[in-house]
């Protein structure tokens, strides 16, 4: 990475931490709500301790530095030491000026939602920068080399068993609200990382490969891929379009593919990352 990549992403590490802190802080901590993973060890440990939860979070984390740096790398250490650190820091100066007594709602429901979506942006940005602010996908990925389990499975399991653990310290309510904001900021995560505009890859197996190809390109203003395929029980000699779409497009591609070749074989896929070709829409009239 060139020196103005690394201060780009280590700016967005910077805010994406603030940004879990305010939320841990003004909306998590005054309604005794947490989220997974070692967050939520920490704000757990921190109410029966009735310590700063800065303190836990960071040493809670300090392992997982050292097996992100083993796993994933030197890089990865840093960015996360940076984005830890200031999340730390930040819980510390908010409860050192008790703003957090307060909050900005006692309103658990409100809580919640905002508090699940500020984490969400936070941690998103940190992990779209390189970075991380939770060591359980870590452990995760080292246990999931040991059992017959996935990586999300394993983190599921931490996290309900996180969860569940909550209602026997906060209460049930509580628990409940907890998980609303958990699945929120799960969700903005996704949206932080993917970005609204999700791409689409499609694929077409037809007869009428030119006509579809043409019609793509002038009336979505999309280009096309044209490739070689083989049927694999008849053998014969196929043309496959591929090409790259956003999700608002893929109703209308479904329409033209539809009018030229009701028979067209067609599939539809996600796509979290477009770069390079020319994947630039061309102007349509």
């Amino acid at each position: 990475m060139s020196i103005g990549q690394r201060v780009n992403r280590l700016l967005l590490i910077l805010l994406g931490s603030i940004l879990v802190s305010i939320s841990l802080e003004t909306f998590f901590v005054p309604n005794d709500i947490i989220d997974g993973g070692i967050v939520g060890v920490s704000l757990i440990t921190s109410y029966l301790a009735d310590l700063p939860l800065g303190l836990f979070l960071f040493i809670f984390n300090l392992p997982f530095l050292f097996l992100g740096y083993k796993q994933i790398g030197k890089t990865f250490a840093i960015f996360t030491l940076i984005g830890v650190s200031t999340m730390s820091l930040g819980t510390f100066f908010l409860h050192s000026i008790h703003f957090a007594d307060e909050g900005l709602t006692k309103d658990p429901l409100l809580a919640a939602v905002f508090g699940g979506v500020v984490l969400g942006i936070g941690v998103g940005l940190v992990i779209r920068s390189g970075g991380s602010l939770d060591g359980t996908e870590i452990v995760a990925i080292l246990f999931s080399k040991k059992l017959p389990f996935s990586v999300g499975e394993v983190v599921m399991f931490f996290n309900l068993f996180i969860l569940g653990t909550a209602g026997f310290v906060f209460g049930w309510n509580e628990a409940m609200y907890s998980l609303i904001a958990y699945f929120i900021a799960f969700k903005m995560i996704d949206i932080t990382i993917e970005g609204f505009d999700e791409s689409k890859s499609v694929w077409i197996i037809s007869d009428n490969y030119t006509e579809i190809g043409d019609a793509l390109l002038q009336r979505l203003g999309r280009g096309v891929t044209y490739l070689n395929g083989e049927g694999g029980f008849s053998h014969d000699q196929k043309k496959v379009i591929f090409t790259v779409i956003t999700r608002l497009e893929e109703a209308k591609l479904k329409s033209i593919v539809e009018e030229l070749d009701p028979a067209a074989f067609l599939a539809v896929g996600s796509i979290h990352d477009v770069k390079g070709g020319r994947f630039k829409k061309r102007d349509i009239h």
